[in-house]
């Protein structure tokens, strides 16, 4: 008898739980938060507010070149910088919540196989035409749902970038966290921020060492829509 209302108490939470998340109203930006604001050490270099991206124009949805994150999602991530600014570096920040709009914009780039503007520097591989089928765009995307952001490592001795043995965005295998053609230095510093980000409850992305999503995200079903502003 325990057993079956046991189970109908899990079967009516699981509904509650997905009824709240079809009913978030994914213009409705509450829910985050400024990343200069929660985690004020991280620099900000909003790549898709400017026009060195592999589209090479300025993405739709970004009015202003800041990062937003959800609330849960910013605080891990200031656990994160707290450690390693302890360790002598900094979080740069490449991009953070993406509005829904900026990937219809990728989208319709990718379909346009004439514009290849950017593509030496960030897919001199491959072809445009199979960006779709190996995954590198997608109709919709994990920022969307605000927990997910790109960043590297900025070291405050040097006061440069950290050498990850590739560069942000490049689509290819170089850009796979466990690539083995780079350096013991290069990897060593691509587990160095993967480690934190892992201890402090985000997972990574196999194909892009500069990913991560928060594992326990707020909004898991929800792409928001409003812009970067």
């Amino acid at each position: 008898m325990r057993t079956k209302i046991f189970a109908a108490i899990m079967l009516c939470c699981l509904c509650v739980t997905g009824a709240y998340a079809e009913t978030v109203n994914p213009e409705d930006s509450s829910g985050f938060v400024y990343l200069s604001d929660a985690v004020p050490d991280a620099i900000l270099e909003i790549r898709y507010y400017g026009t060195y991206n592999f589209v090479g124009d300025r993405i739709d949805g970004y009015e202003r070149p800041v990062a937003m994150l959800t609330k849960e999602a910013a605080e891990a991530l200031r656990k994160v910088s707290d450690e390693l600014v302890s360790k002598g570096y900094r979080l740069k920040i490449y991009d953070a919540y993406r509005p829904q709009k900026a990937v219809n914009h990728f989208e319709a780039w990718a379909k346009d196989l004439s514009d290849t503007r950017m593509k030496e520097y960030f897919y001199p591989e491959l072809d445009k035409s199979v960006l779709f089928d190996q995954g590198y765009i997608d109709h919709r995307s994990g920022h969307s749902r605000g927990s997910t952001l790109d960043l590297t490592l900025f070291d405050m001795n040097t006061e440069k970038e950290v050498d990850m043995g590739g560069t942000f965005d490049y689509f290819g295998k170089t850009s796979h966290p466990d690539y083995k053609g780079i350096t013991p230095a290069q990897y060593s510093n691509r587990m160095i921020l993967r480690d934190a980000m892992t201890k402090h409850g985000f997972k990574p992305l196999a194909t892009e060492w500069w990913h991560f999503t928060l594992k326990d995200e707020p909004y898991p079903e929800t792409y928001f829509t409003f812009p970067v502003k």
